[in-house]
């Protein structure tokens, strides 16, 4: 059996830690100095480091970062705001080429209704010349006179309600219609009112149209117009009838009619210049009545009345 150790002694005890500290110390000294060593005594290995004479490498610059400042700050701040813009319009990049586009267009049409409205109501555009188409029984040149106020003006800027004032002392113009005409034409399309017959009263004989209107009136009863003889005036629905009747009448027929007469709107009474009495009967059906009143003075041109108040029954008498 082996003999224990002896214990140390109180001044042994107090040098070990001491020794254990400088045997630690020279532990790690030989550690971190091996390579140092090594590559002391190698000189490829100092050749292959760029180590100094020293130990040191020239390269190796422990650099402290200097504070930041609030300039610093700001800048950084701004690069970031600044690249942040760059992908914004990097990614609407296409977007902002089709609003481009859009915008161009509005502005191009734009101007262009701008300059044409602007250029409409111009002296450019104003009125030198105007003519009157339609007119027969109407003296046209009178008309233009009566319009004369309009030369000068933009076409655009005709005043319609000065014409039709214009207009007014025509009353054989039953409707009318403005054409501009660019650069300086103004037509005047008229369509005039057609005569039915003259109405004899004290002031002499009036010609009227369908419509009663009276479109002159003379001493003597104009050449190719029929007496109307009616009751309750052109203001009645005999005379409306009347006028109707007179209307469908075929070209040659109307130009031999000498009178009508009518006291209700069911028994209209023609007079031809042969002395042919025809009883039409009302307005209804009267193309018809006109086809057969032709086909009956074809077939007996001796009849001294005709009744064709029923078209599919002419009477001759």
């Amino acid at each position: 059996m082996r003999r224990p150790p002896p214990l140390p002694t109180p001044a042994e005890q107090e040098t070990a830690p001491q020794e254990r500290r400088s045997r630690r110390r020279v532990d790690v000294e030989a550690i971190t100095d091996g390579p140092r060593a090594q590559s002391d005594s190698d000189p490829r290995a100092q050749r292959d480091s760029g180590a100094g004479d020293d130990g040191s490498r020239p390269d190796e610059q422990v650099e402290t970062p200097a504070p930041m400042t609030g300039r610093d700050v700001w800048r950084a701040a701004r690069a970031r705001r600044r690249a942040l813009r760059a992908e914004i319009r990097r990614f609407t990049q296409r977007s902002r080429r089709r609003r481009i586009i859009w915008l161009s267009a509005a502005g191009a049409l734009l101007l262009l209704v701008g300059g044409s409205v602007a250029a409409a109501y111009s002296p450019l555009f104003a009125v030198e010349k105007i003519t009157v188409v339609g007119a027969s029984a109407l003296d046209a040149a009178a008309v233009e006179q009566a319009l004369g106020d309009q030369i000068g003006t933009p076409l655009a800027l005709v005043d319609a309600s000065e014409v039709k004032a214009a207009l007014l002392s025509f009353p054989l113009i039953e409707t009318y219609a403005l054409e501009a005409k660019p650069p300086h034409d103004l037509t005047v399309r008229i369509v005039e009112r057609t005569a039915v017959g003259v109405v004899r009263s004290d002031a002499g004989y009036t010609l009227v149209d369908a419509a009663g209107v009276a479109l002159a009136t003379t001493t003597d009863q104009p050449a190719g117009q029929p007496l109307i003889e009616v009751q309750g005036g052109v203001d009645s629905a005999a005379f409306e009838s009347l006028g109707l009747v007179i209307r469908a009448l075929p070209a040659d027929v109307r130009a031999t009619v000498t009178g009508v007469r009518a006291s209700t709107a069911d028994d209209v009474t023609l007079t031809l210049a042969s002395g042919l009495t025809v009883v039409w009967g009302s307005a209804e059906e009267s193309v018809e009545k006109a086809i057969a009143l032709s086909k009956t003075l074809l077939a007996r041109p001796d009849a001294k009345t005709i009744d064709i108040s029923s078209p599919h029954l002419a009477v001759v008498g």
